[in-house]
């Protein structure tokens, strides 16, 4: 029987790999490169702090989740630069896995 982490079982974090991959694929536009990396690095951010949050637990694990928070918000501002409503799709996908990481995040405080 395979083991799961309790974060593979999270809709946020499945939204956050789908925009994470995309994010990675997609060619940005010309002259934007040093956007696009750091978008790379925030929506890794997000998948990583969830996954990191969730294992540790306590004050520790709601700060991760805090940290993945903030990185949707980076990501989506990324992605509007380089996008704007081109992207509403990916963006609204971030705005969800913020929606429930607050939720969360309330749960566990």
């Amino acid at each position: 029987m395979p083991h799961y982490f309790d974060h593979e079982n999270l809709d946020c974090y499945r939204l956050a790999v789908n925009t994470a991959r995309w994010v990675c694929k997609t060619s940005w536009p010309k002259g934007m490169s040093e956007l696009k990396s750091q978008a790379v690095r925030s929506s890794s951010s997000v998948c990583l702090n969830i996954a990191e949050g969730c294992a540790r637990k306590g004050r520790a694990g709601v700060n991760h989740l805090r940290i993945a928070d903030g990185s949707a918000a980076e990501t989506t501002a990324a992605i509007d630069i380089a996008f704007g409503d081109l992207a509403a799709p990916q963006k609204e996908q971030m705005r969800r896995v913020s929606v429930m990481l607050s939720g969360l995040i309330k749960r566990l405080e």
